[in-house]
């Protein structure tokens, strides 16, 4: 082919797609470089927490700081739990957590999957007044609820702390709801077709359709339970009974010069909320970004 040869049609096509992928790539490199930046940067705190904890005395002071410890003092870990019972608040926060964690599960779904497959005299009504509930900020109905459980006779227990979880909350339900609502009916009408009651469609058919949603509640439910704080404080009054944020705050009290020792109980505090969300982050993120898609 000659200079005076005229190049086929398809060449200026070839380029301009050329052209556009490279630009496509460009971009999304320059927004994996934006969130590798926005990631170490708030990953700094957690970085600096668990270098500290790990830290001599004399060594947290040093200028310029230390980024990687010398000497790595792993006994750090095993002398907070000389200074403080933190195995018994650790066995009371893992009882808590995990009972909150099976009655939320099983009120939630149920009350969510009413509210979306069943068909009630005043069910969109009820669901307002359901959603009305999560306008109250804790600290409004915080004096009315301890005198009902004062009443009761439950401080200084674990009820009112495990309890109010068999009634369900209004965000997970709300959560669960608009899950249910994305599953055809016709999944429905077959399962009636074979025979099959709502309990067991519920759980043959439904619960396997909603796992990324409930990972989610699961994910929340376990978070806001194992930094619990204000419930704890309020209703438990022993030692004995404490869980690991009122133990945090109090060795906080105790040792709020010993920074190592400080942070290796923050380290030891944070570590399974990080292991739950990094085991459940696929169906977490599923469960956020799918729920709301019919309403």
């Amino acid at each position: 082919m000659d200079a005076s040869t005229p190049l086929p049609r398809s060449a200026p096509i070839v380029w301009w797609a050329n052209k556009w992928s490279i630009q496509r790539y460009a971009a999304r490199t320059a927004i994996y470089l934006v969130l590798i930046l926005g990631a170490a940067f708030f990953s700094v705190p957690l970085l600096w927490m668990v270098t500290t904890s790990l830290k001599a005395p004399w060594a947290i002071s040093l200028r310029p700081p230390q980024i990687i410890p010398d000497p790595v003092q792993w006994r750090n870990y095993s002398d907070i739990w000389r200074m403080l019972p933190f195995g018994i608040f650790l066995r009371n926060t893992i009882y808590i957590t995990a009972a909150n964690l099976i009655l939320t599960v099983l009120s939630c779904t149920l009350v969510g999957y009413g509210f979306a497959r069943l068909d009630f005299p005043g069910r969109g009504l009820w669901f307002v007044v359901l959603l009305a509930t999560m306008m109250l900020p804790y600290q409004v109905t915080m004096i009315p609820v301890f005198m009902i459980f004062r009443k009761l006779n439950w401080v200084n227990t674990y009820k009112p702390l495990i309890v109010p979880a068999a009634f369900g909350s209004a965000f997970f339900i709300f959560l669960l709801r608009q899950f249910f609502m994305t599953i055809p009916r016709d999944l429905d009408d077959a399962a009636t077709v074979d025979g099959c009651g709502r309990v067991s469609m519920l759980w043959r058919i439904h619960v396997h359709l909603i796992k990324p949603a409930l990972a989610a509640m699961v994910v929340f439910s376990f978070i806001d339970n194992w930094n619990n704080f204000m419930g704890p404080l309020i209703y438990l009054n022993e030692t004995k009974k404490m869980t690991l944020a009122v133990g945090l705050n109090l060795f906080r009290g105790q040792n709020y010069t010993q920074t190592h020792y400080l942070m290796a109980a923050s380290t030891f505090t944070l570590a399974p909320v990080l292991v739950v969300f990094f085991l459940a982050q696929k169906y977490f993120i599923q469960g956020i970004t799918l729920t709301g898609i019919k309403g």
